[in-house]
């Protein structure tokens, strides 16, 4: 069995990761370091928690550790689709470079200008950025490109979902030709490998297991269930998702339950902590401080449900999430691969649970067609007064209405009424009804050409007065 003392990393390295508390590397660290330590560029496939973030950050240390930066010209570049993984990337990178003297910047959103500004200006030897604050920066010309040795790109394919391949390819262009490219993610979309044969040279394909596949380590589960009416479905699928935490009693230690969109997030968190339960938002539109705060309160254990958006489904190591709940079903096939492997990480086991109506039905055989394999279907846990609602009587008052409703009856009666009243009064006569006059316009047309009422021979008497 390969070893971290086998991959002829740096003993500073080393030291740090067994510190760390690692011993063996993991399939995509042991395949894919020793080729990134050989300067060749690396197209890593692995599934989540497979640590494929360690399989990049150990090789750039060893790589680094000789030489010095430049102010605002970085030696390497980390490029990460979301603020939360490229904090975790920097917080990596400070774990296994803690005996090492090399620098590192972290450039997102929601952090001052300043302050990133003046860790440029030292010169940094790792930067770590999301695409977007990374091109703020060059655009304001405060940083320079052309020192780049090695970029990696993590989360290649959340890169596409997120619109980011242009900005991705416009960084490549800044960069020198004769930079180290490596490539990670847990799926591989074509779109992804137009760009690696356009940037990468000769790239040596890391795939440790079938890409798009899901942990053995992760049980899921699908609860199907029909609303009783359109209206009542968000709530009762809020009800059905508070039964499933009562259903999975004490092995139900946190978890995290995504929704595809933001005001979703907003609405199930909010509902959650009306009865009882302690749960946060995360998604993009919130402070990045506060972001911050509620993924180190889960992190922690302070915090026991998450709430959020696909911001936290790419490459966040969350240790110890028990069950993924997955509150909408995915319409991207391959974020159900991501989300779902927040849990089952580093071989612990984990439980995976999808809430799917009769609408999400198409995405949730997209998903099968893309994990190769069916997932089991549970019993929908009974809710107080659901049962009640899909029988309620308002469903079944129109069908008694429309076969007690003498509609004919009333019909024939009103007939005859006429009649009636013509013999009460012989002495009115029935109006003669005159022919149409064609040469009315359509604004003096009248349908039952009877006399006008109101005026006529009815004058009023003032009209009539002599003056």
């Amino acid at each position: 069995m390969t070893k971290f003392s086998d991959l002829e990393l740096d003993p500073r390295v080393l030291k740090a990761v067994e510190e760390a508390g690692y011993e063996t590397p993991t399939p995509i660290q042991a395949e894919a370091i020793p080729h990134a330590l050989q300067g060749r560029d690396v197209l890593g496939i692995a599934q989540t928690g497979t640590g494929k973030t360690a399989s990049f950050t150990l090789p750039m240390i060893t790589m680094l550790s000789k030489g010095r930066a430049r102010a605002r010209m970085p030696r390497s570049l980390v490029l990460a689709p979301t603020r939360e993984l490229a904090a975790q990337v920097a917080e990596n990178f400070e774990i296994y470079a803690k005996h090492t003297k090399l620098s590192m910047a972290l450039l997102i959103g929601g952090v001052s200008f300043k302050d990133q500004d003046r860790l440029i200006d030292r010169g940094v030897d790792v930067l770590i950025a999301t695409p977007g604050r990374l091109l703020d920066h060059f655009e304001r010309g405060k940083l320079m490109l052309t020192g780049v040795q090695i970029m990696v790109v993590d989360e290649a394919d959340r890169m596409l979902d997120m619109g980011f391949i242009p900005d991705i390819e416009r960084i490549f262009k800044l960069t020198p030709f004769t930079r180290q490219t490596l490539f990670f993610s847990a799926t591989m979309a074509p779109e992804i490998t137009r760009i690696t044969q356009e940037f990468l040279f000769n790239p040596v394909r890391v795939e440790v297991a079938r890409q798009a596949t899901t942990s053995e380590t992760i049980e899921q589960a699908v609860c199907v269930f029909k609303a009783s009416r359109k209206d009542r479905a968000a709530k009762e699928k809020r009800e059905i998702l508070r039964a499933l935490f009562k259903s999975e009693g004490d092995g139900l230690k946190n978890g995290i339950i995504f929704c595809n969109r933001k005001i979703d997030v907003d609405i199930v968190a909010k509902s959650l902590k009306k009865h009882g339960y302690d749960a946060a938002p995360i998604h993009g539109d919130l402070e990045q401080s506060l972001r911050t705060k509620t993924l180190n309160d889960f992190r922690d254990g302070t915090l026991k449900f998450l709430v959020a958006s696909d911001v936290a489904a790419r490459g966040l190591d969350i240790p110890n999430v028990s069950h993924i709940f997955n509150f909408d079903v995915p319409t991207h096939p391959e974020d159900y691969v991501h989300r779902i492997g927040r849990t089952g990480r580093a071989g612990k086991k984990g439980k995976a649970i999808t809430l799917c109506q009769g609408a999400e039905e198409k995405y949730l055989s997209m998903i099968e067609d893309l994990v190769k394999q069916p997932i089991p279907r549970m019993e929908v846990p009974e809710i107080p007064g659901m049962k009640k609602t899909e029988t309620a009587p308002v469903r079944e008052k129109p069908a008694e209405q429309a076969e007690t409703k003498p509609a004919k009856p009333r019909r024939e009666r009103s007939k005859p009424a006429k009649p009636k009243a013509a013999e009460s009064k012989p002495s009115e006569k029935k109006p003669e009804r005159k022919p149409r006059d064609k040469s009315r316009g359509r604004n003096n047309d009248r349908r039952d050409n009877g006399p006008v009422v109101g005026m006529g021979d009815h004058v009023p008497a003032f009209l009539q007065r002599s003056f």
